[in-house]
């Protein structure tokens, strides 16, 4: 199933909704299959691990679980939460994704 993006992996993105709701932070990683993204510092959860050549001790990680797309929402330059548009530009004639809320491209 193809799911249309509008985050991408680098964009700092507000959780706003779910047990980490109003944490900010970037995306790391994402599954456009599943329509899931991973960010730091949200949705941490605790894994049970084995000894092994990175943790010799082993014992409980704390590490960031996958996200739903639809409870992320990115933040511009001036630090709002926004929705996305895209549109043509006219110099270049590539297209660009800009903020909804202060019209401002994001990078």
């Amino acid at each position: 199933m193809k799911v249309k993006l509008n985050i991408k992996k680098g964009d700092t993105v507000k959780v706003i909704s779910g047990v980490s709701k109003g944490k900010q932070g970037r995306v790391l990683k994402i599954d456009a299959e599943k329509g899931r993204a991973v960010v730091e510092g949200a949705n941490l959860i605790k894994k049970h691990t084995k000894p092994n050549a990175e943790n010799p001790q082993g014992g409980i990680i704390e590490q960031e679980a996958a996200i739903h797309m639809s409870n992320l929402m990115v933040i511009d330059a001036k630090g709002n939460a926004t929705r996305i548009g895209k549109k043509i530009d006219e110099k270049t004639g590539k297209s660009i994704r800009y903020s909804k809320k202060s019209g401002e491209v994001i990078k």
